[in-house]
């Protein structure tokens, strides 16, 4: 049950930005240009895989489920990566640069000041820019704050798997600045 009123027929974040339109947009504008707009080096694959599995470490089962759905769609509709991800980067068929890149947001995710010289240094060794080693932390502090928004207001967050890959399949293809449809589930 959500600690305020929000609109029952969207999930999560969507509830508080419909809620909230004021914040929304440029709540929305960001996560476009973090996970979806176009990327020197970085596809949005890759970028919703660094939301996804900070989500995870923040269980955030929502923004988890989300994001691995919509990475899962630009990724090839490659669920399995997804998930050999979630459940460790280091043994997961991603590059070592990604593999640098999400021990960076790990980091993050546990406190910016844990991020050290020697993992920007086990990056750079990997082949990370300074824009993709840039890109990991906002994208994993952005994260932080998104996670704890959408469960410091308990928001609705749905159960059905088939639910989230009809939302990440939309994000996927359209991005994060399009209305998203309405759920209508008896919860």
């Amino acid at each position: 049950m959500p600690h305020i009123n929000l609109p029952q027929e969207f999930p999560g974040i969507r509830s508080l930005f419909m809620f909230r339109p004021e914040t929304a947009a440029p709540l929305n504008a960001l996560v476009q240009a973090m996970l979806h707009n176009p990327h020197p080096t970085l596809s949005a694959g890759e970028r919703e895989l660094i939301a996804t599995y900070v989500s995870r470490l923040n269980t955030c089962k929502y923004c988890c489920n989300i994001h691995g759905a919509i990475a899962q769609h630009q990724l090839g509709n490659n669920a399995g990566i997804v998930q050999q991800v979630l459940a460790d980067p280091e043994t997961a068929p991603i590059s070592n640069k990604m593999k640098a890149l999400l021990k960076i947001a790990a980091k993050v995710q546990s406190g910016g000041k844990n991020v050290l010289p020697q993992d920007i240094e086990l990056a750079r060794s990997e082949g990370a820019t300074d824009i993709e080693i840039h890109d990991a932390v906002l994208i994993a502090a952005a994260f932080c704050m998104y996670n704890r928004y959408v469960d410091g207001l308990a928001t609705w967050q749905p159960d059905d798997p088939a639910l989230y890959d009809k939302m990440g399949e939309q994000r996927a293809r359209e991005g994060y600045l399009t209305l998203p449809f309405k759920v209508v589930i008896n919860h």
